[in-house]
């Protein structure tokens, strides 16, 4: 029995960990894959406060040390199935069940599953990321300044990432499956005002060119079928995030796009569940707002307990 059950031991669920021992309460993260999320995989960050460089690597080290060295408890399993058990104190038991068939229990849960950049499903694209190829333009964009990118995308993510690169980058290609874009007409707006962007459209990419790093981008155009090459030092990938929390949904309401339903408060029922991170419905997707998430879930489950 624990305190605090955390479904996912990224940034949110770690720094969750990290407030609920410090609170006096026990946590355990529940992780299916690695600790850190997608941030692992990131070569440099460089917009966390107070840190002026580290690799995504080292942050999630540096958190999942601080959160095992305070008595947070990681275990690898994946969470499929939350359900209540008898009642302590008039407040139900949560058991957790995994895909493996284990069982946990706790007097609180924290689904911080985060979410996943959908990604092209082209050849090349793992093996290029961080080195051409990215899904963050306000994480990796600075790297870019006076070279020539591609945004991939027609959203408003897509369109906001084309604007902010426009003012690091020499050029910027948008390149779009379709010929509107389904962002806000402000973002296209203010796009119209960049004479440095430069649009490819009803064209989808079909290849990644480079030896160490990505060098060129392979465009086909849907209507035509024909392709083009068009030389890029970056590709940034803007084509959606998908969360994970349907096995959640018995328990949590989930909007039509899959993310968990919450305000900035991260709480759900008032029975004890809670939600932090990139796996709720929320404006903002950074490292800062998931540490933040994080921190407001596992301090009201915290209060929910006392």
């Amino acid at each position: 029995m624990k305190d605090v059950l955390i479904i996912g031991a990224g940034p949110a669920g770690l720094s969750a960990a990290i407030y609920v021992q410090r609170a006096g309460k026990s946590a355990m993260c529940l992780e299916a894959l690695t600790v850190g999320g997608q941030i692992v995989n990131t070569p440099e960050i460089q917009n966390y406060p107070g840190i002026k460089k580290t690799s995504g690597f080292e942050f999630s080290m540096a958190l999942f040390e601080q959160a095992t060295e305070l008595g947070a408890e990681i275990v690898y399993e994946k969470a499929v199935k939350i359900e209540d058990s008898p009642s302590e104190n008039g407040k139900p038991i949560y058991k957790v069940t995994t895909q493996s068939g284990k069982e946990f229990e706790a007097r609180a849960v924290i689904i911080a599953t985060g979410a996943k950049n959908r990604h092209l499903g082209i050849a090349r694209e793992e093996e290029l990321l961080g080195k051409g190829i990215s899904y963050c333009a306000t994480c990796d964009g600075a790297f870019f300044k006076g070279k020539d990118v591609a945004v991939n995308g027609g959203g408003n993510t897509a369109l906001e990432d084309a604007l902010f690169l426009s003012n690091y980058c020499n050029k910027v290609y948008i390149i779009h499956r379709r010929d509107q874009f389904r962002g806000e007409p402000k973002n296209l707006e203010a796009l119209k005002d960049k004479e440095n962007i430069e649009y490819v459209l009803d064209s989808t990419v079909e290849e990644l060119k480079g030896d160490k790093a990505l060098e060129a981008v392979v465009v086909k155009n849907k209507l035509t079928q024909e392709t083009k090459e068009i030389p890029v030092s970056g590709l940034f990938i803007a084509i959606g995030q998908e969360p994970d929390n349907n096995d959640f949904s018995s328990v949590a309401e989930l909007d039509d796009k899959g993310y968990i339903i919450s305000d900035e408060s991260c709480t759900l029922s008032g029975n004890g569940i809670f939600v932090a991170g990139d796996c709720r419905t929320k404006k903002v997707r950074q490292l800062t707002t998931a540490a933040s998430d994080g921190a407001v879930a596992a301090l009201a489950a915290c209060e929910y307990i006392a």
